[in-house]
Order: structure tokens, then C-alpha cells, then sequence
């Protein structure tokens, strides 16, 4: 039986791979969000949290040995390694480096659905020790964090499904961009369905609806901003 409601980050650079494991833990119960390499996974961890990582451990660039080590630094967030090497050396190597569990690769979906409920059923719950405001001001807009609620003055701002979800994701993490990839990734996890409901091309079209909605001047925005070569940036006061 799935932890339902538990939040996974899938990390392998193989997209096929990532698709299947994505489709197999939704319809158990699970929500799931993709990565794709060490660098797309680490700027989805800077803007939200999850309950388990499923990580490769070889992937181009940094692996997944890399990763788990620099993790093990800020996070214990739960990780679940996946390997094609199943020497017991290897697999020492991977739990030294803090990962919780160690699964060769080729294995039984089902042998990595009890894996991942075992992981999740022996983890304390962490206290959430992310130091935000629990209002953040942006000009006469204020955005309360806790109920996901924007007020004008004494009057309530009307948020779309999507512009709320927006707002989440901005407000969990300010003052750092988000890529529009990572916004698709992000979205589609909040309505918990596959990566192609939303594209970026609408991710812009959001962009300018919700800015209208907090900008006094939307075609120079202050408080929404573009940051070239990297995306959008919430930058409250």
C-alpha cells in the first residue's frame, strides 16, 4: 500500500526510463516529479520539498553518488539509489555516501514500490526549518503564504488555479529564479498528471495574467521579474 500523498523526485537521465517510473508510482498513489540530470534535480530541491528521492546513480555530468553526498550537507530527505552495478562494494559505496537504500538495476516495479513505502514508513517526520515570512509584501499586494491568499488592501485578489499554483512555487522559494522547465516540472506535479499538460510557451502566458494582477506597471515589472538566461524571480519587499 502507497504512502498516498507522498511526494517523489525521480532523477535519471534516461527519459524513458523517467516516464515509465513516473506513470508505475502515480497510478500507486504517489505524487512525482521528474529530473533529468544532478542540475535540473537540484533547482527543483531549491523550490520545493519532497518526501523520497529516486536517484541514478549514473548519470552524465555529476552522478548520483556525487549528488547524494553534497545533499546529505543541507537535506535528509530520504534517497533510494538505482544502479546497473550490484557489487556489494558498490552498493556500501552508495549508503556511505548517505543514501537510505541501494536497488540493482533490472528490478521488479513492485520490488521498488515496497522499497520506497519501507523507506517512507521509518522516517521521522522533519520540522520544517525554512526561515520564510509568512506574509510577503509586494508593493500594495500582500501574498499570504500559509493560505495562499493575495490581498489587495481589504479586498481579496481572485487567483486562478494555475496563477495560485504559480504563487506557490514563487513564494516557497524568493528571490531565486525558476526556469521555465522547472515551472513545467513544478505545475504539473501541483495538478499531478505527465509532464506534457503544461508547455512553457503557457507558462509565459501565466507569467504576464499574474503580473497584471500584482504589477502597478506589468511591462516593467518590479516584483515578477525576468532574470535573463535563468527565468522568473518573485523579489518581494
Amino acid at each position: 500500500m502507497a504512502d498516498i500523498g507522498a511526494h517523489l523526485l525521480i532523477v535519471d537521465d534516461d527519459e524513458r526510463i523517467r516516464g515509465l517510473l513516473q506513470k508505475f508510482l502515480i497510478r500507486n498513489g504517489f505524487m512525482t516529479t521528474v529530473a533529468r540530470d544532478a542540475a535540473h534535480a537540484r533547482r527543483l530541491l531549491a523550490g520545493l520539498d519532497f518526501d523520497l528521492i529516486v536517484l541514478d546513480v549514473m548519470m552524465p555530468g555529476e552522478d548520483g553518488i556525487s549528488l547524494t553526498k553534497s545533499l546529505r550537507e543541507t537535506i535528509h530527505t530520504p534517497i533510494l539509489l538505482l544502479t546497473a552495478k550490484g557489487e556489494a562494494s558498490d552498493r556500501i559505496t552508495g549508503l556511505e555516501a548517505g543514501a537510505d537504500d541501494y536497488l540493482p538495476k533490472p528490478f521488479e516495479p513492485k520490488e521498488l514500490l515496497l522499497r520506497i513505502n519501507a523507506i517512507l514508513r521509518r522516517m521521522p517526520t522533519q520540522p520544517d526549518e525554512t526561515e520564510v515570512p509568512q506574509v510577503l509584501s509586494l508593493g500594495p499586494i500582500r501574498y499570504d503564504i500559509e493560505r495562499a491568499e493575495m490581498w489587495h488592501g481589504q479586498e481579496m485578489v481572485r487567483l486562478t488555479a494555475t496563477e495560485a499554483a504559480l504563487m506557490r512555487i514563487f513564494a516557497g522559494q524568493p528571490n531565486e529564479p525558476f526556469s521555465r522547465a522547472d515551472l513545467v516540472g513544478l505545475l504539473n506535479r501541483d495538478k499531478g498528471g505527465p509532464a506534457e499538460q503544461v508547455q512553457e510557451r503557457a507558462v509565459d502566458v501565466q507569467i504576464t495574467r499574474l503580473r497584471r494582477k500584482i504589477e502597478v506597471n506589468p511591462k516593467q515589472p518590479r516584483y515578477l521579474q525576468t532574470v535573463r538566461g535563468a527565468g522568473y524571480m518573485l523579489a518581494p519587499d
